[in-house]
């Protein structure tokens, strides 16, 4: 009995030993479990904060997104805006050389027109230099002054001398012999004026003649009172032809100080 006693206490010791040792282990892996607990709840403080973290950097990811696609956006404007300057700068460029083609062709152009006009003022100084060297006119009537009356009729034709000279510009014609000397080339413009008193039998005639030819009459015949005619004409002359009137043979011509019969002529230009 008291060996089964014994052997009792002995496992009782056994087993008090063992639940010591069991609760030293319990306290142990509580402390292990409490200290768990606490990294846990750390880590889950840290998840937490990491999740924020995450959450703040996607909102800001998404952000930066938007503003990308912004950029992006205002990137492919400003890319169709440079391709549309670009554009307009080569049409600028093409319309600037055609400009500097333009205005190069009309430097020429005015090159040319100084050169014309230039040589035109030149060919209009000559021309007013002959002007005024070969201006050409003389006026006058057939009677001498305080002279007067009939001129014929004879049995052959002569020339009319014109003694009263009212002008003899370039004095071409002579008034000794009544004869007009082209001195320049060019055309000229002639007049004459005739009267007569009546005269049944004896007519008015008289006739424009260059180098002996005849060019043009003029004529008048009546019985009483006083008759009258003119002509003109022009005529291009040469250097030294000669024009005059003429009176035809059987004929007369009247004239008095109140000049009835003139002869006239002047350059109109030179040829």
């Amino acid at each position: 009995m008291s060996t089964m006693m014994a052997e009792q206490r002995v496992e009782l010791r056994h087993t008090k030993t063992e639940l010591g040792a069991m609760e030293a282990r319990l306290r142990d892996s509580e402390s292990r479990l409490t200290d768990s607990e606490s990294r846990l709840t750390d880590s889950e403080s840290h998840l937490a904060a990491s999740e924020r973290q995450l959450t703040d950097s996607e909102s800001r990811l998404t952000d930066s997104e938007s503003r990308l696609t912004d950029s992006e956006s205002r990137l492919a404007a400003n890319e169709r805006q440079l391709t549309d300057s670009e554009s307009r700068l080569t049409a600028s460029e093409s319309q600037v050389e055609e400009l500097s083609k333009m205005n190069e062709a009309q430097a020429v152009k005015l090159n040319s027109m100084e050169t014309r006009s230039n040589i035109t003022e030149s060919h209009v100084e000559v021309l007013k230099r002959n002007s005024q060297d070969r201006k050409v006119a003389f006026s006058a009537s057939l009677a001498a002054p305080g002279q007067g009356g009939n001129t014929g009729p004879f049995n052959t034709g002569i020339t009319l001398v014109y003694r009263h000279i009212y002008s003899n510009i370039g004095n071409a014609y002579n008034p000794t012999t009544g004869i007009f000397t082209a001195p320049v080339r060019g055309l000229y413009l002639f007049r004459f004026y005739m009267y007569g008193e009546g005269d049944s039998s004896v007519p008015i005639t008289t006739a424009l003649h260059k180098n002996g030819h005849h060019v043009a009459v003029a004529h008048a015949h009546q019985a009483t009172g006083g008759t009258n005619s003119s002509n003109g004409v022009s005529l291009l002359l040469e250097v030294g032809d000669v024009v005059y009137m003429y009176l035809w043979a059987g004929n007369k011509i009247y004239d008095s100080e109140y000049h009835h019969s003139t002869f006239s002529g002047h350059l109109l230009f030179t040829m």
